[in-house]
């Protein structure tokens, strides 16, 4: 039974099924009143898509470091603070 996709009554009632195939190397999406809604990964496909994932990420230092430089000075805007009362 070479499936990619499952109902989820299907998918419950074929688990092992939907394992192997996954496990084989193709995912196995799984939908819900006929909407994808989760996809069945083998271990080695998951790591390799976290490893790159993880590998285009950048690091918070580097996000702020490439964030646009202005050589200009802000100008303060005239706003009076509003009075409060403790």
């Amino acid at each position: 039974m070479d499936r990619a996709e499952w109902s989820l009554q299907d998918a419950k009632n074929s688990f092992s099924a939907v394992v192997d195939a996954a496990s084989k190397g193709a995912p196995q999406t799984v939908t819900k009143r006929g909407k994808p809604t989760v996809v069945v990964l083998s271990v080695a496909e998951y790591q390799r898509l976290s490893r790159k994932v993880a590998s285009q990420r950048a690091s918070f230092v580097e996000h702020l470091l490439a964030m646009p430089k202005d050589d200009g000075e802000f100008e303060r805007m005239g706003v009076t603070p509003r009075d409060v009362e403790f």
